[in-house]
C-alpha cells in the first residue's frame, strides 16, 4: 500500500524514526535540536519545547481523575495541550469541509462510501501490521 507521501507507512515512520534517534537509535539531529533548545527541552516533546503560559480551567471531577490516570507518565498539562491541539485541527478540518462543499457541493453518497472503504482498508491494515509486531516480539512487520 503506497501512501500520499510516496511511503508505505512502515517507511514513512521509519524516516522520521531516523530523524529524532539516527541511524543508529542515539541521538539524531531533531533529538538534538530539542536538546539544544536548553534545559527546559531535555524531552522530546514539543509541549516541553514550547512557550508556556499557566491557565486555569475548571474541569468535572471523574474526567480529571480519568485523565490524571491516563497521562501519570508524560503530565496532566501535555495530555491536555495534545487534546486542545487535537481539537483545534479537527475544528480547521470541519470549516474546510464546509468551504469545499460550498464550492463543490456536498459529498456523494457514493463518494462517502468510497471514502469509509479506504479507511476501513486503511484499519484493517494497521492491523496486520500490529498483530504481524506482536507475533515476532515487537520487530518491524
Amino acid at each position: 500500500m503506497e501512501s500520499v507521501l510516496g511511503a508505505t507507512p512502515h517507511e514513512f515512520e521509519s524516516r522520521i524514526l531516523r530523524l529524532i534517534e539516527g541511524p543508529d537509535r542515539t541521538r539524531g539531529p531533531g533529538l538534538r535540536r530539542f536538546q539544544e533548545a536548553g534545559p527546559s527541552c531535555h524531552m522530546a516533546s514539543m509541549v516541553a519545547c514550547m512557550a508556556s503560559k499557566k491557565v486555569t480551567v475548571t474541569l468535572p471531577e471523574e474526567l480529571l481523575d480519568e485523565i490524571r490516570a491516563d497521562s501519570a507518565e508524560r503530565g496532566l498539562s501535555a495530555y491536555v495541550a495534545d487534546a486542545l491541539r487535537a481539537k483545534r485541527d479537527r475544528d480547521r478540518l470541519q470549516e474546510l469541509v464546509v468551504w469545499l462543499e460550498e464550492e463543490h457541493g456536498p459529498v456523494s453518497g457514493d463518494e462517502r462510501a468510497a471514502a469509509y472503504a479506504e479507511l476501513d482498508d486503511l484499519d484493517a491494515e494497521h492491523d496486520r501490521r500490529r498483530a504481524a509486531r506482536g507475533k515476532s516480539g515487537g520487530a518491524a512487520a
